[in-house]
């Protein structure tokens, strides 16, 4: 299937433990409320698969009281970075090195799967979602936080934020087998595979529901990591793809200017 993990490097980047960070952040408390209707009791087995540095996993076993968390990511830095950060909740919660395409766990035993900000990062992702399917027990749940970067909007100066978004992400996916876009095909791709209950709910992550501060830090974070990597093989040169990124964080900050990020979360009941 060639390279599963085309954006190791910039994964791997002290960048991504910020990313992952404020995202948490901006997205959690809006995040959680969905997390309800799963009706999660004491001893709950959960699976959160590409966990980076637990951010997800740490907070749902805390939410959730006697519930086991197994986290799984491909890095074993970020593992090890999990492991320290959440140590106070061990051996409840557990972080393993594991492959998202082919999951070291049987089939039909979580009550929830979670995959967070990883189906735009890898190509078939249609393979990792059924593997998330898989290792769901029946009656269990699968929820998919599944990026979009069509789904960002803020307001435009010298530079046209929209630009940035279709030469940047949109464009470096397609050179890289990945979609920038699989957060509005993510419902077809579960419904494929038979799930009920089906839902898409939405974390809206904007200037008035987030921290300023907490969202510039998002884009802070993917500019450092990703901003040479968008520009190669682009129009655009990577002094250019700061500046875009540096526009958009301005903006952010300036009081008088509004900007949104549209996260889907597609849910669904084995």
């Amino acid at each position: 299937m060639g390279d599963l993990n085309p954006q190791a490097q910039q994964m791997a980047d002290e960048s991504m433990v910020r990313t992952l960070a404020s995202q948490i952040e901006a997205i959690w408390p809006q995040e959680q409320a969905f997390l309800r209707r799963y009706d999660l009791a004491a001893g709950s087995q959960i699976l959160d698969v590409g966990c980076g540095t637990g951010e997800f996993s740490g907070r749902i076993a805390a939410a959730i009281p006697g519930s086991h968390v197994l986290g799984i990511d491909v890095l074993p830095g970020s593992v090890e970075r999990a492991r320290a950060r959440w140590a106070a909740l061990a051996p409840r919660v557990r972080f393993e090195v594991g492959d998202a395409f082919a999951l070291a766990e049987p089939a039909n035993r979580y009550d929830l799967v979670v995959c967070r900000h990883v189906t735009q990062a890898v190509p078939h992702p249609e393979k990792v979602v059924a593997e998330l399917v898989r290792v769901a027990r029946p009656g269990g749940w699968v929820h998919v936080l599944s990026e979009d970067y069509a789904m960002l909007h803020m307001m435009s100066g010298p530079l046209d934020s929209d630009v940035l978004w279709r030469v940047g992400p949109i464009a470096y996916t397609e050179r890289t087998g990945t979609d920038a876009r699989i957060g509005r095909k993510t419902w077809s791709l579960l419904k494929q595979l038979g799930l009920a209950d089906l839902r898409v709910d939405y974390v809206i992550v904007d200037t008035l529901r987030v921290a300023r501060t907490t969202l510039a830090a998002i884009f802070t974070a993917w500019r450092d990591g990703y901003a040479e990597a968008l520009a190669d093989g682009s129009p655009v040169t990577p002094q250019r793809m700061r500046q875009h990124f540096d526009e958009v964080i301005a903006g952010v900050l300036d009081p008088e200017q509004y900007a949104v990020w549209f996260v889907p979360v597609v849910s669904g009941r084995k």
